[in-house]
């Protein structure tokens, strides 16, 4: 499983992912208070892509990405349209 350094080309996997087969993608999105740790891990069938930080301001881009992607989910216009709108 690939882990990103850098969020940006995190976003840019996963949203290249998403874009590719909106119905076969998952999220996950895990906080662990012990370490102050965030994983978001975002897969389909046979890629993984995972971001791990401990960052308030990194936490806070995965915040804005996982809502980003849950109105997509459920919009009924274009997913390219709206993912590259914001």
């Amino acid at each position: 499983m690939p882990q990103f350094q850098t969020w940006e080309e995190f976003s840019r996997a996963a949203e290249k992912l998403y874009l590719a087969d909106p119905m076969k993608i998952t999220e996950f999105l895990k906080y662990k208070n012990v370490n102050c740790d965030c994983h978001i891990v975002v897969t389909e069938d046979l890629i993984c892509l995972m971001y791990r930080t401990d960052q308030a301001q990194d936490v806070k881009k995965i915040e804005k990405f996982h809502s980003q992607l849950m109105r997509l989910m459920v919009a009924k216009e274009s997913r390219s349209v709206a993912m590259e709108a914001d």
